[in-house]
């Protein structure tokens, strides 16, 4: 093989490589609250929101609230930004951050809602629920 040819398929191989190192580190896993509060790095938990504990404070922007897994464990959660407008009709929440002083910091919040179709069925044309 001729030198450049090398030349070109190590780089490639180390940018490939760089690549594939910035991929991984950029994953971000679901883990149980347990493991959230031990892991000391940036995580996604998810849970059910516990509706009464939901405290928004205008003056700071910072939004409190729990969720509860499917185990019954529950976790502190605190969130620096607006409340999300659909916060109250959450089936589900996912909240990427970390846990630190108690409470779990998150940097981002992802609310689910119930699909429109799911409450109701969908009608067919003779009005037949499917």
């Amino acid at each position: 093989m001729k030198p450049k040819y090398i030349i070109g398929i190590g780089v490639i191989v180390v940018f490939m490589g760089f690549a594939a190192i910035s991929f991984q580190s950029s994953l971000t896993p679901y883990v149980a609250f347990a493991e959230a509060k031990t892991s000391g790095r940036t995580v996604q938990v998810k849970g059910a929101t516990i509706q009464e504990s939901a405290q928004y404070n205008m003056d700071t922007k910072t939004f409190n609230f729990k969720l509860v897994d499917d185990r019954g464990d529950e976790l502190q959660v605190m969130y620096n930004g607006v409340k999300p407008s659909n916060f109250e009709r959450a089936t589900e929440v996912v909240a990427k951050g970390r846990y630190q002083n108690g409470v779990f910091m998150a940097d981002e919040l992802l609310v689910k809602c119930p699909s429109k179709y799911e409450a109701e069925g969908v009608h067919g044309v003779e009005g037949e629920q499917s």
